[in-house]
């Protein structure tokens, strides 16, 4: 079975809300909630992808330097198991847009269950209801 690298970020605001974005129409699990990012690529480290990642479907410039990483999801699907480092973030520049989702939505991390997200998302959310 394929392994497939992903980064993911939880964007956390002010008021200790964290950013899920909903996938597109067109994509796998679309509709469903997930936290931002995307596939590394070859020759890519996890922090690089982030960073390219959030500037190309938020809209934000993030610094490596204000990337920390906080756990990671280790999932099998069908076709493929991801590998998902999930890194926190409370800095950046830019107002957030969604450029490639569906919608975003600021979210309490107690409330997050209640979004409908890909199972490789799901057990972040314990993580980060003890994080904040």
């Amino acid at each position: 079975m394929k392994t497939i690298l992903v980064a993911a970020c939880a964007l956390i605001d002010p008021d200790g809300r964290v950013l899920i974005a909903q996938r597109p129409a067109d994509k796998s699990m679309a509709g469903l909630w997930e936290f931002p990012g995307g596939k590394v690529e070859t020759g890519e480290r996890p922090e690089e992808a982030l960073i390219r990642e959030l500037r190309e479907e938020l809209s934000i410039a993030v610094k490596e330097a204000c990337l920390a990483p906080f756990t990671f999801a280790s999932h099998s699907y069908m076709d493929f198991h991801l590998l998902m480092p999930l890194y926190v973030c409370r800095k950046w520049d830019g107002i957030v847009v969604a450029t490639e989702h569906q919608a975003l939505k600021w979210v309490k991390p107690r409330d997050l269950r209640s979004y409908p997200m890909p199972p490789a998302d799901l057990p972040l959310i314990a993580m980060l209801v003890d994080l904040l």
